[in-house]
């Protein structure tokens, strides 16, 4: 017989994995992400789920046909990841997670002090470019891990 200790432990409605969005950080995020089109056939698809298989993949490192059952289907949340990558919206969740990131951490919310672009006193010199090449899954992946506290 279900008693309400086995009714709570088996409730699907929270977050499954690390990765998943609690309701916070979906508020935070929710306002970046594009509405859908105007025009043309209605969005049917669940933003929060394709986001979250987006997450899934990005945090585990797995493949596209590895995603669970109940996310989006692997071909949405791949067209959503790169919908939202070229339209500029993964660079805008990003900095929100940083940022959000930083204030949990007790930081202000850009860094105050530019890197050394030299190490002089080690008698060798490294320069770095302004802007490295860095792959999309490493730029969401960095705040998405402090954020969940991985």
């Amino acid at each position: 017989m279900w008693k309400p200790e086995h009714r709570s432990a088996a409730d699907r409605r929270g977050p499954r994995y690390p990765s998943d969005l609690t309701d916070a950080e979906r508020a935070l995020v929710e306002p970046m992400i594009p509405r859908a089109k105007r025009c043309g056939r209605p969005r049917d698809v669940n933003v929060r789920e394709t986001l979250n298989a987006i997450l899934y993949v990005l945090s585990t490192d797995c493949q596209w046909q590895a995603l669970p059952k109940y996310l989006a289907p692997k071909s949405t949340a791949h067209y959503y990841l790169a919908l939202w990558e070229r339209d500029g919206t993964l660079e805008r969740l990003h900095h929100a997670l940083y940022v959000a990131t930083r204030e949990r951490e007790g930081h202000e919310a850009s860094p105050s002090g530019a890197p050394s672009r030299s190490c002089r006193s080690a008698g060798w010199t490294t320069t770095f470019s302004r802007r490295p090449r860095v792959s999309t899954r490493m730029r969401l992946l960095r705040p998405v891990t402090f954020l969940l506290g991985s």
